[in-house]
């Protein structure tokens, strides 16, 4: 019986998760993960969800395993994958914040929002982008785990701003991302339903003055009617129709 599960051990990256459905397509079925369980080879983590006996998945891993074995596109978005890009600029204090998305209609099961991991899990729905164009894989500890683009990522920021992230510190990470692809931030914008998003991010963009900047096509980007407002007692940019915080229109 051990072969079966040696096999498993071989194929898949250290530190993996083992769902059910999985473990039943690859040969093997319900009664023996009992009797693996039952041997000390496998240790239950959640109702259908297993680990090695002795492994300490990370949340990474455990979020790669999801999609890889239940066919799911869980995202590391935000400063989180800002941060695995070399993007850092928050630092934390105790345990770290990991900032996962999914669309509406797959939202993470509770025993990956509620168990103890290694960090703190920010769990978000949006679909305010057009598609999955803005997303990468990133090799992390073996495994494959999907994450935004820095584009995507920063925008993902703007997204959930001011009430996960303070304006003015996503302007400091803005003065760093002077190597994002200006086709790629053109199509995202484009793609983009969020006003409020392309409206900060094109701001930002311009303020910080980078290069690829100069190669968008504002034409092409939607940027709404009217006023919006982003900070009482704020400075008001004309040309974007946003107030924002004093202390971002200020900074120099």
């Amino acid at each position: 019986m051990a072969t079966k599960i040696k096999q498993i051990l071989s194929s898949t990256p250290q530190n993996s998760l083992y769902f059910s459905s999985w473990l039943a397509d690859n040969g093997i079925d319900r009664k023996e993960q009992s009797l693996y369980v039952r041997s000390g080879w496998l240790e239950r983590v959640a109702q259908g969800v297993y680990k090695m006996e002795g492994s300490t998945p990370t949340l990474y891993a455990a979020v790669a395993s999801y999609n890889a074995q239940l066919k799911k596109s869980c995202h590391v978005g935000a400063t989180s994958a800002l941060d695995l890009r070399g993007y850092s600029h928050f630092v934390a204090i105790g345990k770290p914040q990991a900032y996962l998305f999914t669309s509406r209609e797959q939202r993470l099961p509770s025993w990956l929002t509620d168990l103890e991991w290694d960090m703190t899990v920010k769990s978000f729905t949006t679909s305010i982008f057009a598609d999955e164009q803005g997303l990468e894989t990133l090799d992390y500890q073996g495994h494959q785990l999907l994450i935004s683009g820095p584009e995507m990522a920063f925008m993902e920021c703007l997204h959930l701003a001011p009430s996960q992230f303070a304006l003015l510190d996503l302007y400091y990470v803005m003065e760093m991302l002077t190597t994002l692809r200006p086709k790629l931030v053109q199509k995202l914008l484009e793609g983009c339903s969020s006003v409020k998003v392309k409206r900060l991010f094109l701001y930002m963009a311009e303020k910080a003055g980078h290069q690829w900047f100069k190669a968008l096509d504002l034409s092409k980007i939607d940027l709404g009617t009217g006023k919006h407002l982003f900070a009482e007692s704020g400075r008001y940019i004309s040309k974007y129709q946003i107030t924002i915080p004093a202390e971002l229109a200020d900074y120099e």
